[in-house]
């Protein structure tokens, strides 16, 4: 019963390699619109639970990553 569930919520993030993760997020990125379109209550819960756990895995992976300073609120005003 557990390998049915792991296989229908995917592989842990945690044990996903790095191109395993960025290649799971962009999938999960590339069908969000057409699960909140067209899914179920349950698919788009299960597919937000899953991108969740993705994106916090990014996160514990990428504390310093780079972010952009036109994508924070000053350079928000900068551009307007």
């Amino acid at each position: 019963m557990k390998d049915m569930q792991q296989e229908a919520e995917g592989i842990p993030a945690s044990q996903l390699s790095e191109d395993d993760l960025f290649r799971e997020l962009s999938e999960m990125y590339r069908t969000r619109f057409d699960a909140l379109r067209h899914g179920s209550d349950q698919a788009l819960a299960t597919h937000t639970q899953r991108m969740m756990e993705l994106e916090n895995d990014y996160l514990r992976r990428f504390p310093q990553r780079d972010i952009d300073p036109g994508r924070m609120r000053e350079g928000a005003r900068q551009r307007g």
